[in-house]
């Protein structure tokens, strides 16, 4: 019976270690406690709402802007070149979609605005007045779309117009151009005659005639924003008959006046940008119009939601939107006291430089200042 007793003992003995030794061996083929509930806690706060979060300014969809270059081209170093450093200052401090269209002749103007309609701008600039009648065309088509033209009014309801007193930095420059001429001779070339264009006229021979009476203004009609060519030739022309300084409003045209300046180691004039860079050594000054602050203001008021379509938006010499170049290496003392003294005059008021032909011809005469006949 004690055999039978220390028999049936042993056995329970032997059947309890085999129980406990099983979940030993389980637990041996699972991963330690560093993985431990991974799988299922929420992820960490750097991700955490990132779906369902409401939208910050970084995801919302960005404002889109095209242009649409007149025919001088985005390269012209003056009005559309001016316009894209604009559009790209709103793509950079905006978050802004720029492209641009470029014109090479003025039958582009009517597909490459239908491009940028098809392609959902929001807004839809154009350079130049010359884009000003297809503009209108293309905009009462789409009444929908929102224009802005550079250089001319309002030409419907969906369309903003912004202009610039270039007749003011134009006077500034005549003011140069009279003072540091040695031959009391000097020249004017317009890319093309019309009511904008002629501003530039009028400012630049009203300062000449004020500084120096005596000096004799040559001047030449490229018809053309694209040819620099002949902008070169009219400007050798203007040296060999006696001009020392030539001022051009005339875009790409102008690149060959600056050239020839540069060949003939004579004095000339930029516009719309400081053109200086083009050559240090022969561009006296630029009359600056900031097309690229009116066109990076358009496109902050369209962020903001502010834009008021059929108006007008004018820029003059109060805003700094019209000035002379801060580049005056080759202007003299006297030539510098001479701009800053008119400059002063024009913003207080003494000075009103005319900007439409009755006022100048009221000023100067109709015989002074001829190519607007």
């Amino acid at each position: 019976m004690k055999k039978f007793a220390a028999l049936m003992l042993a056995l329970a003995l032997a059947i309890a270690a085999i129980g406990c030794s099983a979940p030993a061996d389980q637990n041996q083929d699972k991963p330690a406690n560093t993985n431990a509930g991974q799988t299922d806690p929420a992820p960490a706060n750097t991700d955490a709402g990132q779906t369902d979060a409401t939208p910050t300014d970084d995801n919302k969809k960005p404002y889109r802007v095209a242009m649409v270059t007149d025919t001088g081209g985005i390269n012209d170093q003056s009005f559309n070149a001016s316009a894209w450093a604009g559009l790209q200052r709103a793509q950079e401090e905006l978050g802004c979609e720029v492209k641009y269209f470029e014109s090479k002749t003025d039958a582009d103007y009517a597909p490459n605005l239908e491009t940028a309609v098809d392609e959902g701008y929001d807004l839809i600039l154009c350079i130049g007045f010359l884009m000003a009648d297809t503009l209108k065309e293309v905009a009462a088509n789409y009444p929908d779309q929102t224009f802005a033209i550079v250089d001319n009014s309002s030409v419907g309801d969906n369309v903003i117009g912004v202009n610039f007193a270039t007749e003011q930095c134009s006077y500034l420059v005549g003011v140069a151009a009279a003072t540091m001429t040695q031959t009391n001779n000097v020249g004017f070339v317009i890319g093309m005659v019309s009511p904008v264009m002629n501003t530039f006229g009028y400012g630049f021979y009203a300062g000449v005639r004020d500084t120096n009476p005596d000096c004799q203004i040559q001047c030449y009609n490229a018809n053309s924003f694209g040819d620099a060519a002949g902008g070169k030739a009219a400007t050798i022309n203007m040296y060999t008959n006696g001009a020392d300084v030539v001022y051009h409003a005339a875009g790409a045209t102008g690149l060959g006046v600056i050239e020839a300046g540069k060949e003939q180691g004579k004095l000339v004039i930029g516009v719309d940008q400081d053109q200086s860079s083009l050559a240090p050594e022969a561009v006296l000054t630029s009359a600056v119009k900031r097309v690229d602050n009116g066109v990076f203001a358009l496109c902050k008021d369209g962020v903001e939601g502010k834009l008021t379509l059929g108006s007008d938006v004018n820029y003059d010499i109060t805003s700094g939107a019209v000035d002379v170049s801060p580049t005056d290496t080759l202007m003299s003392d006297e030539c510098k006291a001479a701009v800053a003294a008119a400059k002063e005059k024009i913003l207080s008021g003494e000075i009103k430089v005319p900007a439409t032909t009755e006022a100048f011809d009221a000023a100067y005469g109709s015989d002074y200042y001829t190519l607007d006949d």
